[in-house]
């Protein structure tokens, strides 16, 4: 059985296919929403024109690679959270095409949420599947949160912590931005941080669950006007949000002991940030780049188990 998953977030128009049976993703496509040099982001107009346009092209790259024909399922993020409230109009444009072809296909429609989608997909690439049916503290990491949820498989029980002002992909991008690189900048940083051999100190604000990033963006800042390279400013930068998670993540486990803390989110995919969580953090799963990212792999996986089809007990 094959599912397909849309997901049309403020960063990227994304599609993927998931075969129930290979228990695998056969396909993902995804297209970064274009942003002009020197800004830092989209308007939402600007993001559902973008998507609009963009997902009938991915759709014929998908068509080409995959049997469409095949899909019993599809699944779409309507939102970003799944909170009373969570709203942004750029994923009218996944909803719009998924419900159609839901419609022309006669298959089921399964809608979920984006940050879902950041949890099963990071779930799945852990591979320790049993965590799809247990509880978990997961970080879902990016431009728009920096949220610490207790959860029990994909379903958010309680936001335990987050951000009081910046989130940590909205620090990481300005930063980027200010050095020059395109938005958005996670990349560029990661790169450049690599490229620093000289030791940082970080130099965090936690209290308890909750955070403040704020005075990271003036931080940098200072680090560059007092003579700092780009290299050490990322190198800083990134280990400031791994060092918030740290003490955010031993903090919860105190309270929640035992359980196993899952990083989702496109800022998680720094090479740099999971070395240094994962040396400090007990039982600490990270996942691969592309799972980590926004993309539609996670709705993808969500149709699937929404339709019973995976995982199943023989698994």
């Amino acid at each position: 059985m094959l599912t397909l998953g849309f997901d049309t977030s403020n960063y990227a128009t994304s599609l993927a296919v998931f075969d129930t049976d290979a228990k695998e993703v056969v396909c993902a496509k995804k297209k970064f929403l274009p942003v002009k040099e020197g800004q830092r982001g989209l308007r939402q107009s600007e993001a559902l024109f973008h998507h609009t346009a963009a997902l009938p092209g991915l759709l014929q790259e998908l068509a080409g690679e995959t049997p469409l024909a095949r899909v019993a399922a599809i699944g779409v993020s309507e939102k970003p959270r799944p909170a009373e409230g969570s709203y942004m109009p750029c994923f009218l444009a996944g909803v719009n095409a998924a419900s159609a072809a839901a419609c022309v296909h006669g298959v089921p429609l399964v809608r979920t949420t984006h940050q879902q989608g950041h949890v099963a997909a990071a779930l799945y690439a852990s591979g320790r599947w049993q965590l799809f049916g247990t509880p978990a503290l997961v970080f879902h990491i990016s431009g728009g949160t920096t949220d610490l949820l207790l959860c029990n498989g994909v379903t958010v029980q309680q936001t335990l912590g987050t951000s009081l002002d910046l989130y940590a992909g909205q620090a990481v991008d300005r930063i980027g931005v200010k050095l020059g690189f395109p938005f958005p900048a996670g990349v560029y940083v990661s790169e450049q941080a690599a490229l620093c051999k000289e030791k940082a100190h970080p130099k965090v604000s936690v209290h308890g669950l909750t955070c403040s990033l704020s005075g990271l963006e003036n931080q940098c800042a200072k680090l560059l006007a007092d003579g700092h390279d780009a290299p050490y400013v990322c190198k800083y930068c990134l280990l400031c949000v791994g060092e918030t998670l740290v003490r955010m993540a031993n903090n919860a486990l105190v309270e929640h002991p035992g359980l196993p803390v899952v990083f989702a989110g496109g800022v998680m995919s720094s090479d740099l940030i999971r070395t240094y969580v994962t040396n400090r953090v007990p039982n600490a799963h990270f996942v691969p780049g592309k799972f980590a990212s926004d993309n539609a792999i996670g709705i993808s996986i969500l149709a699937a188990r929404e339709c019973g089809a995976w995982p199943t007990t023989s698994m």
